[in-house]
């Protein structure tokens, strides 16, 4: 079973596939959500040696950085487990 993790956010390398699709207002509206409320969803990610992959929550990675934030809430997924679920694209919100 999956354990939420706290990554450090400097640590995390964002695919440039996700960098193409990044929505300022959804980042803004994330970034007042975790604000208020905490980081309610983890992000997922992979090992890459030293540093971690991310696999999904693009827009909540960019909110956590916009707050100043140096750890994000994630889970580690194996390899072989890293596809994005085909019910969201990789980057949308929560």
């Amino acid at each position: 079973m999956l354990k939420d993790e706290k990554i450090a956010i400097d640590s995390i390398y964002v695919p440039a596939r996700f960098r193409a699709t990044l929505k300022p207002d959804a980042v803004q509206a994330l970034a007042l959500s975790i604000l208020e409320e905490g980081q309610k969803s983890p992000i997922l990610v992979r090992r890459d040696g030293e540093r971690f992959v991310l696999i999904e929550g693009f827009h909540r990675l960019e909110a956590l950085k916009a707050l100043g934030e140096t750890v994000a809430i994630g889970l580690v997924v194996q390899a072989r487990h890293a596809q994005p679920s085909p019910l969201r694209h990789p980057g949308t919100a929560r």
